[in-house]
């Protein structure tokens, strides 16, 4: 088993360097951010290897804040004269005094994720052995199956952070992800099921029977829905499932507590913080930390380390997500959501592992409770009002509820309701809980997140469908 100690990309006195030029001409705060990234990737359809995608990247980002106003320059390379040519973008506009930073004071080396077999040393003909696996396992599944299609990818991305408080630090990161996309036909009838597996993990984590699995699950929700009725219409008792049903949760309330957008009041939860939201039982975290997870990261792309904030407890509000700008807005400290898409972008508040904290009922209690309503296993897409907190979600997978007994599959169904009403209608939580893979878009940036749950029941929620 390996866990990477993570090493600067750069050495201290080059970084210092930088961020003194940065500030020749004023300025607040400086900060300097490195990053190398590999990746790789392969796929395949109608049972075809496509050909392996390999991607190198690698450059710095130079940020000057001054005030309200942020200046940036970003450049490719990780020599001196690169970083030189950065910290003057960044400083071009300023017209004010040097500002001396901070000296430099290296953190606790980052220990990474845990890696029983870095993916990078596994050969690329056994990882087309695993996607033909995959294709097998599915297509197995029935002569109903039509197509399948598959996908890995592996990242190794490695950073270091250097700002004007005196802040080094450095993370090392290596990511894999398996999706599968089962199409199965009846006559005109098409369906399609979707699943994935990913962690901040190394190929182990697709080994022994998991990736198959993954094939087998996407073949048999297409299937499945193959037999699905028109999805029925109006307010019921609305099962939420385990794992990527937290989706839900990230979507109506996540993004409201990341707090750029409380402080713009472009969220429902603006000036809520300490109000009751949710019921007493309801506990919900955001956890960069979480063992092997997608979302999980040593420090965020500012350099403060990830933790795990309870964004709700006992149903009340306890804290927003910041990174380091927005924290010094409000006077309090980082919780570790400042993250960017890469070197070439700005860090933002974003999510990482978002998640509503496993409870006490068992899943089919809460199943078992429900004379007729809807079991919400998946999502695909939806829309949410951030300033009202009014949603609509697509289902992909659902089901309905009759006399406590999860009964038939539906199609073409939508949640609508309110976020602020449906966490309050939340009357059962599971114990469970589960992780799933995703990414996130925020501003032209995506970022890999975690959500999950245990099963959550919502005692009424609109279900919009067809049926008569």
């Amino acid at each position: 088993m390996e866990a990477r100690v993570a090493e600067h990309l750069i050495e201290a006195e080059l970084a210092a360097a930088v961020l003194a030029r940065a500030l020749a001409h004023g300025g607040d705060f400086a900060e300097v951010f490195c990053e190398r990234r590999s990746a790789l990737s392969l796929s395949i359809d109608e049972s075809r290897i496509e050909g392996a995608q390999r991607a190198d990247d690698g450059g710095a980002g130079v940020r000057v804040i001054d005030g309200e106003t942020t200046y940036f320059a970003h450049v490719d390379g990780l020599g001196e004269a690169d970083l030189e040519r950065a910290a003057d973008g960044a400083a071009a506009a300023l017209r004010g005094d040097r500002r001396a930073p901070s000296e430099l004071r290296a953190a606790d080396p980052t220990r990474g994720q845990e890696i029983e077999t870095p993916p990078a040393g596994v050969a690329s003909e056994r990882k087309a052995e695993l996607l033909r696996a995959c294709d097998e396992r599915a297509r197995a599944a029935g002569s109903k199956i039509a197509q399948v299609q598959a996908s890995y990818s592996e990242g190794r991305r490695r950073v270091t952070v250097a700002n004007s408080d005196g802040c080094l630090a450095s993370d090392d990161r290596t990511r894999v992800r398996l999706g599968v996309q089962v199409v199965a036909r009846r006559g005109e009838r098409v369906e399609t099921g979707f699943e994935t597996l990913g962690g901040h993990r190394g190929f182990e984590l697709v080994g022994d029977g998991a990736a198959e699995a993954v094939a087998e699950r996407a073949a048999g929700v297409a299937l499945t829905l193959l037999g699905a009725d028109p999805a029925p219409a109006g307010s019921m008792p609305v099962v939420v499932g385990r794992g990527f049903g937290g989706v839900l949760f990230h979507e109506m309330t996540g993004h409201g507590l990341e707090a750029d957008a409380v402080q713009k009041g472009a969220s429902v939860y603006a000036g809520k913080l300490g109000e009751e939201v949710a019921p007493s039982f309801l506990d919900a975290y955001d956890d960069g930390r979480l063992p092997g997870e997608w979302g999980s990261d040593g420090i965020d792309d500012e350099g403060t380390p990830t933790r795990a904030t309870a964004v709700i407890h006992e149903g009340r509000i306890t804290s927003y997500l910041y990174d380091l700008e927005r924290a010094r807005r409000d006077r309090v400290d980082s919780t570790g959501n400042g993250r960017r898409q890469s070197f070439r972008h700005l860090p933002i508040p974003r999510m990482t592992n978002t998640f509503i904290a496993p409870g006490e009922a068992r899943p089919e209690e809460l199943i078992a409770e429900v004379a007729n309503g809807f079991y919400a296993v998946s999502f695909a897409g939806g829309q949410v009002d951030p300033t009202t907190g009014d949603f609509v979600f697509g289902v992909s997978e659902g089901y309905l509820i009759e006399n406590g007994t999860v009964t038939k599959p539906c199609r073409g169904a939508t949640l609508i309701g309110n976020c602020l009403e449906a966490l309050r209608r939340i009357d059962g939580v599971a114990e469970d809980f589960a992780v799933k893979t995703g990414f996130c878009g925020k501003e032209g940036q995506s970022v890999p997140v975690g959500v999950g749950q245990g099963h959550v029941r919502i005692a009424e929620l609109t279900v919009g469908g067809t049926a008569i």
